[in-house]
């Protein structure tokens, strides 16, 4: 029962892919080229992205009975991509980024590019950074969020599994007499 339990675990773990990081040697290793051949791959985010959103109000004044009131409302607008979160290929933009959608809806969709000073070639997610700041500005949904200083180091990742098939066909020789 115990080998037949160690078998079982090992063909499981040999069954699973590794995640790696989508750079352009997986693109030209597997020839993701086209369209057509991309839209096929499933893309992995490596970190969980937020965008915020805020909106305050607020006013000073006075009410009924003269007492001096200052209030202040704040509406707060997020949008999670948890690590791990699956999504696909919508477009390619101007200089070759990966427009890449999560969720049906127009404008729904987040790019992400090569950046200019990394030597690992990973597709980071795009957003105004203003100049290293810490928080980026982020057009998603047609409306505009703030992207958290944790989501510049998300990145695209694909699952790379490798198959081997050995067909063997065995005779055995039983030999010749006088």
């Amino acid at each position: 029962m115990k080998y037949i339990l160690i078998a079982f675990v090992g063909i499981v773990l040999a069954s699973c892919g590794t995640r790696v990081p989508y750079t352009n040697e997986v693109r030209d290793e597997f020839g993701l080229d086209t369209e057509q051949a991309i839209r096929k791959v499933q893309f992995i985010t490596s970190a969980t992205i937020i965008f915020e959103k805020n909106k305050i109000s607020g006013g000073q004044g006075t009410n009924s009975d003269g007492t001096l009131v200052t209030s202040s409302n704040k509406e707060q607008d997020r949008v999670i991509i948890p690590v791990g979160t699956k999504c696909i290929f919508d477009s390619y933009g101007k200089a070759g980024e990966l427009i890449v959608r999560f969720e049906v809806g127009v404008g729904r969709t987040i790019t992400f590019a090569m950046r200019d000073n990394s030597q690992s070639g990973k597709y980071y997610l795009v957003a105004d950074w203003n100049n290293g700041a810490a928080r980026g500005s982020v057009s998603y949904g047609n409306e505009m969020y703030t992207a958290t200083s944790s989501s510049a180091t998300a990145f695209l990742q694909v699952v790379k599994k490798k198959l081997q098939k050995t067909k063997r066909k065995d005779r055995v020789v039983k030999g010749l007499k006088v």
